[in-house]
């Protein structure tokens, strides 16, 4: 998995090549999109589809309020994984769906009210999607975050009357 996020990006703020890496498809459709204006922790989603056959939904990264800590702890109590510090004063956990046949892992992180959803739906044969899944958060949990809290507390435009 590449370490840096780089262009090209789907949705404007997730690297394409480690989504192509983590689900082993190449050119995939991309549909969504991230308002980081939109409430006072940015939302939106971004949905990885395959290109042929059914077009199957491979991964899908959500951003959205509603944050809370006490679902990371349930989830830590229930046999998820703990992600490593991504930002400071987050946590998150991760899991990877041991019923599932197409290497399906899923994450969350949530710091003050924001929260990213990670879920991996298809992931490459042969790859150790768990980490995969980590890693992508580690690139984009910091920019999504980042960059809501400076859009939420960046002043509004006035309109000033002439008279």
């Amino acid at each position: 998995m590449p370490t840096i996020a780089a262009p090209p990006y789907a949705c404007d703020y997730i690297p394409l090549r480690p989504i192509e890496v983590m689900t082993g498809v190449r050119d995939p459709l991309i549909r969504g999109d991230f308002d980081l204006r939109r409430s006072s922790t940015g939302m939106g989603g971004c949905a990885i589809y395959q290109r042929t056959g059914d077009k199957l939904k491979v991964l899908y990264v959500d951003l959205s309020p509603g944050g809370e800590l006490a679902e990371v702890e349930e989830h830590l109590r229930g046999g998820a994984k703990p992600l490593p510090e991504i930002l400071p004063g987050g946590k998150g956990y991760y899991f990877k769906d041991s019923s599932s046949n197409t290497n399906s892992v899923y994450s969350m992180l949530v710091r003050g009210e924001t929260r990213i959803m990670i879920q991996l739906e298809i992931g490459a044969e042969g790859r150790d999607n768990a980490a995969d899944v980590v890693a992508l958060m580690k690139l984009i949990a910091p920019k999504l975050i980042t960059d809501a809290s400076a859009a939420s507390s960046s002043p509004s435009p006035s309109v000033s009357a002439k008279g």
